[in-house]
C-alpha cells in the first residue's frame, strides 16, 4: 500500500495546539447572525466535549444550546463513523457507509455549531456486550485515541451520551462511556500514554458528566441507532427496568443534577436549540432521522459523575472568561466593548477594538489563546466583508500534471484591506507570486498560479482508508491525524493581509466550485488521482462450477492519451487468458474495456485476483469510487483492484428472478453471479407486468418500508405465489407489535419506516406473522452455531445439501429482525442464538401456498452474497428454487 501523503499540510498539523474546526467551511448562518455569533464566540473560553458512539448517538441539543447559545468551543467525539450502521439512501456499507455518515456529520456541525471528531474504532455493527466490543477494538488503543482528543482539545467539560452499564443495550455505546469515564482521568495522567506528550500535554477536564436517559425525542437526543442493520432504539432489558422519571410542571424530566435549557429561543438564530437540533439530525439521511421541528420547551438533564460537584449549570465554579489566562483581563475588557459597539449595518466599525486585540492575545503563551488568534483574524475577516477563495479550475489533478489556481481577496467593506503575500501549502510549500495591493471597496486582487504537482506525489483519499484496517480498527500511521473528522485538504493557501493596519492571516483550502443546473452551487475537494483508475465490475467474482467465465476490467483515463498495458496476477490453481492486454484511451475520462478469461480449478477455493495497470512507468492497481449525494461535498476514494474468486458447487434450477429493490443492497448483482437473469421490477411492472415470466421474485431489504407500490400490489404478489411462484422476502424493519413483549415495552416507530401510516411487518406474508424489530430479535455473532430443527427441510436439501459448514465465513452478523407469532402453516429451518440469549426460529420461516411457495427470510444476505460466501450462496439457491 502507497504511503499517504502526510505532506498533506503535516508542518500545520505539527503546529496546531488543538484541533480546529474545518477552515472557511460552508456555514449554516451568514451575514449579521455570523458576525454576532463569531464575537462573542471570541469572548467565550469555555469548551466542552461530548463522548458516545456512533454518529446520530449525539445530544445534538446540548451542543446547539453550547455551541450556538453560549458560544462555546463545543465538540462530538463519536469512538466510530458507523459503518455497521444501515443505509436508507443506497447500497453502501462498510467503510463507504462511514464515509457517507461522516460527511453527514459535518454537515450536522454545520448547523448546530460544533466540531467533530473520531477514533479509530470501526462500527462493526450490534453487540450486546462491552466485552465483545473492547475484545475487537482493544481496550489501550481506543482509550488511547479518547485520552489523545482530551489532550488536544482541553475541554473544561466533558459530558457523556450513555451509562457504560447494560442499560445502554448496544455494547459500543457502553464502551463509549467506560473509556470516557477512564480518559477523564487518564488524560491527567503523565504516565498514561507517554508518546502523545511530544506533540500535547496532560490535560484535567474540570467536570464528567452524564447526560440523563436515552432514546430519541424532541431535539435530537441520543439513541436511535440499530447498530448492525439500524432501526429503533433498543428497548430496556427486562431485568433493568427503568425507574419512573421526576417531571417537571413543563412535562419535562428532572434531574438531581445540571440543567440545559435546550428549548430557550435564540431570536438572533431564529431557531430555539430543540429546532437547531431536529434541523442538524435530519441531515443524516442515511439513517432516515429526517423529523419536523416542534417549537416549546425542552431540557436536557445531567448528572455530575466526576470533578467538582454542579448542581444548577454545567459550568458551575469555571471561569469561561478571559480572566482564566494570564494578560486576558484586558483583551475581555476591549470584546466587552466591540460586542457592545456592534452595528450590523456596519459590522467593520468593530475591527479597531479587535485589532487593539490581536497583539494582546499573540503575547499569551497558551494554547487556547493561539486558538482564539485564528479565531479572531477570522472575525476581522467577516466584518470587513472579506471574499477570499482559493480557486481550482478542476477539481482533480494527476501526479506529473498541471494545477491551475486563482485565489482572490475581495474587500467589500470601507475596511483599509491590504494584501501582503501569500503561500501554498500542502502538496506544494512555496511562496506565490503574489503583488502587494491596496484594496478599496468592492476591489479585489487575483493571485494566479500554475503548478506542476510532483511524479511521485500519492493520491489522496481519506485518510482512515489509505490502509487496510486490521480487525475493527483502521490502521494510521500518523498520530496527528488520529481524532480528525476528515482528510487535510490537498493544498491550501495562507495568506497575509493587514487590516485597519494590523496585520492578520487568514488559510484557505484549495477547492473547485462550479455550478450544478440542478442544485446551484457546489463544492468538490481537490484530489490527486491516478493517471488511469482500474475499475472492476464487482468485488466478486463467483464459478459455480468449474466453467471458465470472463471478467471484463475497465480502464478509465484521468489523462489525454492514456496507454499502457493491463494484467491480472491470478493466486495458483486459476487460469487467466490473456495474461495481459494494451488500451490506449485518448481522451480525458473516457474509458476502454478489456474482458479476460478465468478458469478455475475444479476443487472449492477462494483467492484473490489482482488487475495492474502499467502506465507512464507507474505500477497502478487501484480503481476510482466517487460517492456522490445531494448533502455534502463529492468524496473521492482508491479501493484496490482486486477481485475476490469464488469456486463453490452451486446448483440453482431458477433461471429469471425479478427483484423488488428496496432501500438499496447489492443482491441483484450478486445474483447474476449464479448466470442468472435478474430484472429489477417497477411499479408498473408491480402493478401490470406478467409476474409469471419470473421463476422466483425476492423483495429486497426494507422494500415495505420505502416502497408503497409493493404493499399496493401486495395481493397480486400473493397471487403470483398462488399460481406457482416462488416469492422472497428480505428483511423488514419492525414497527408491528411484539406479541411476547409486555404491556408498555413495545418499540417506538422505526425511522426506516417511509411510506406514511404504514405498520409494513404485519401483513408481508398468506398468513399471519409479525416483525417487532427490536435487538431482542436478532443474531448479532456471525460466528454463533446454527441448528437445523427439520432437517429433512426441502430448503435445506436441493438442489444443494445444506451443512453446518455452510455457515462459515459469514460477516459482522447472522441476521435482523427475526419474525415471531407465525401462523401454525409456516415451518421453520435454522435456529440460532447469541451468547446467553434464546435461540431464534424465524430468520427463515416459509409455507405452500396454493402451487407455490412463500420464503421470509430476515438473515443477512444483503451482506454475505456481496461479500462472496460459498455457503449462504448455496443456501439462497435453494430457496429460489424452492417449489
Amino acid at each position: 500500500m502507497r504511503k499517504f501523503a502526510v505532506s498533506l499540510l503535516l508542518g500545520a498539523l505539527l503546529l496546531a495546539p488543538a484541533f480546529h474546526a474545518p477552515i472557511h467551511a460552508q456555514r449554516s448562518f451568514s451575514g449579521a447572525a455570523e458576525i454576532e455569533q463569531s464575537l462573542y464566540k471570541l469572548n467565550e473560553l469555555g469548551t466542552v466535549l461530548h463522548i458516545a458512539a456512533h454518529p446520530d448517538d449525539e445530544r445534538t441539543a446540548v451542543l446547539a444550546y453550547f455551541a450556538r447559545g453560549r458560544h462555546m468551543r463545543t465538540a462530538y467525539l463519536s469512538l466510530t463513523r458507523g459503518e455497521g450502521g444501515q443505509n436508507l439512501i443506497g447500497s453502501e456499507q462498510g467503510a463507504q457507509l462511514g464515509i457517507i455518515r461522516t460527511q453527514e456529520l459535518l454537515a450536522a456541525r454545520q448547523i448546530d455549531g460544533a466540531e467533530q471528531f473520531f477514533t479509530r474504532a470501526i462500527d462493526f455493527g450490534f453487540t450486546r456486550t462491552a466485552d465483545e466490543t473492547m475484545q475487537k477494538w482493544g481496550h489501550d488503543r481506543i482509550l488511547g485515541d479518547v485520552v489523545w482528543v482530551v489532550r488536544r482539545y482541553r475541554p473544561d467539560v466533558i459530558f457523556l451520551g450513555f451509562s457504560g452499564t447494560p442499560r445502554d443495550g448496544h455494547g459500543q455505546h457502553q464502551t463509549s462511556a467506560i473509556l470516557g469515564k477512564e480518559a477523564f482521568t487518564a488524560a491527567a495522567d503523565p504516565t498514561k500514554f507517554p508518546e502523545q506528550l511530544k506533540y500535547v500535554q496532560v490535560w484535567q477536564a474540570k467536570r464528567l458528566l452524564q447526560a440523563a436517559g436515552f432514546g430519541g425525542g424532541p431535539g435530537g437526543q441520543a439513541g436511535g441507532r440499530g447498530g448492525r442493520a439500524g432501526g429503533a432504539a433498543p428497548a430496556q432489558p427486562a431485568a433493568l427496568p427503568p425507574a419512573p422519571p421526576a417531571v417537571g410542571p413543563d412535562g419535562l424530566e428532572i434531574t438531581n443534577g445540571p440543567q440545559v435549557d435546550t428549548g430557550a429561543f435564540n431570536p438572533v438564530l431564529g431557531y430555539s436549540y430543540e429546532e437547531l437540533a431536529v434541523l442538524s439530525r435530519s441531515m443524516h439521511h442515511s439513517q432516515g432521522t429526517g423529523a419536523m421541528r416542534r417549537p416549546g420547551p425542552g431540557r436536557a438533564g445531567m448528572t455530575v459523575t466526576g470533578g467538582a460537584p454542579a448542581t444548577k449549570d454545567l459550568f458551575d465554579g469555571i471561569d469561561t472568561t478571559w480572566n482564566r489566562l494570564p494578560g486576558g483581563a484586558p483583551v475581555k475588557t476591549l470584546l466587552d466593548e466591540a460586542i457592545r459597539s456592534y452595528e450590523p449595518q456596519h459590522p467593520e466599525r468593530a475591527i479597531p477594538l479587535l485589532v487593539k486585540a490581536r497583539p494582546m492575545i499573540a503575547a499569551i503563551d497558551d494554547p487556547l489563546a493561539k486558538i482564539k488568534l485564528t479565531e479572531l483574524d477570522e472575525t476581522v475577516a467577516l466584518c470587513a466583508g472579506l471574499w477570499v477563495e482559493a480557486q481550482a479550475r478542476q477539481f482533480e489533478v494527476t501526479p506529473g500534471g498541471t494545477l491551475n489556481i486563482s485565489t482572490t481577496v475581495l474587500n467589500r467593506s470601507s475596511a483599509k484591506v491590504a494584501l501582503d503575500s501569500a503561500r501554498v501549502e500542502g502538496i506544494w510549500n512555496q511562496d506565490a507570486a503574489a503583488k502587494p495591493a491596496t484594496l478599496g471597496y468592492n476591489q479585489s486582487a487575483d493571485i494566479p498560479l500554475s503548478l506542476i504537482v510532483p511524479a511521485n506525489q500519492p493520491y489522496t483519499q481519506p485518510y482512515w482508508l489509505v490502509k487496510p484496517p486490521t480487525a475493527d480498527v483502521y490502521q494510521i500511521d500518523n498520530q496527528l491525524l488520529i481524532g480528525l473528522a476528515d482528510t487535510p485538504a490537498a493544498a491550501q493557501m495562507r495568506l497575509h493581509l493587514t487590516v485597519d493596519g494590523a496585520p492578520i492571516e487568514l488559510v484557505r483550502p484549495v477547492r473547485h466550485r462550479y455550478a450544478d443546473r440542478a442544485y446551484g452551487e457546489r463544492i468538490r475537494p481537490l484530489v490527486v488521482v491516478p493517471a488511469v483508475a482500474v475499475n472492476l465490475p464487482e468485488p466478486v467474482a463467483v464459478f459455480p462450477d468449474s466453467a471458465a467465465r470472463k471478467v471484463p476490467v475497465s480502464v478509465q483515463a484521468n489523462i489525454a492519451n492514456a496507454e499502457g498495458d493491463l494484467r491480472l496476477e491470478a493466486p495458483a490453481g486459476w487460469k487467466v487468458s490473456p495474461t495481459s492486454q494494451t488500451f490506449k484511451i485518448e481522451t480525458s475520462g473516457e474509458q476502454q474495456v478489456l474482458t479476460f478469461q478465468v478458469t478455475p480449478p475444479a476443487g472449492e477455493t477462494t483467492a484473490p485476483l489482482h488487475a495492474i495497470a502499467k502506465s507512464g512507468g507507474r505500477d497502478i492497481a487501484s480503481g476510482t469510487q466517487v460517492i456522490a449525494y445531494p448533502h455534502f461535498p463529492a468524496q473521492t476514494l482508491f479501493p484496490p483492484s482486486d477481485i475476490k474468486l469464488v469456486r463453490a458447487n452451486i446448483k440453482v434450477t431458477a433461471k429469471k428472478v425479478g427483484y423488488i429493490m428496496g432501500a438499496g443492497d447489492e443482491m441483484p448483482e450478486a445474483l447474476r453471479q449464479l448466470g442468472l437473469e435478474v430484472t429489477l421490477l417497477t411499479q408498473s411492472d408491480l402493478e401490470q407486468g406478467d409476474l409469471s415470466r419470473f421463476d422466483a421474485i425476492v423483495a429486497g431489504v426494507r422494500a415495505y418500508n420505502v416502497r408503497s407500490d409493493i404493499r399496493a400490489n401486495q395481493q397480486r404478489l400473493l397471487d403470483y405465489v398462488k399460481n406457482g411462484g416462488t416469492y422472497i422476502v428480505q428483511y423488514q424493519t419492525g414497527d408491528s407489535p411484539d406479541p411476547t413483549a409486555p404491556r408498555g415495552q413495545q418499540q417506538p416507530p422505526n425511522p426506516f419506516n417511509q411510506v406514511p401510516g404504514n405498520p409494513v411487518t404485519t401483513h408481508l406474508g398468506p398468513y399471519p406473522f409479525s416483525v417487532p424489530g427490536g435487538n431482542k430479535y436478532r443474531i448479532t455473532v456471525e460466528e454463533a452455531p446454527m441448528k437445523f430443527p427439520k432437517q429433512d427441510s426441502p430448503l435445506l436439501q436441493y438442489p444443494n445439501h445444506i451443512s453446518p459448514k455452510d455457515f462459515e465465513g459469514w460477516v459482522q452478523e447472522r441476521g435482523v429482525y427475526f419474525a415471531v407469532g407465525w401462523d401454525k402453516r409456516y415451518e421453520t429451518v435454522l435456529s440460532s442464538q447469541d451468547p446467553g440469549e434464546q435461540p431464534l426460529e424465524g430468520g427463515l420461516i416459509w409455507t405452500r401456498y396454493g402451487k407455490g411457495v412463500y420464503i421470509f427470510t430476515s438473515y443477512s444476505w444483503f451482506r454475505q452474497l456481496p461479500a462472496g460466501v460459498p455457503g449462504a450462496y448455496r443456501l439462497f439457491a435453494n430457496l429460489l428454487s424452492a417449489k
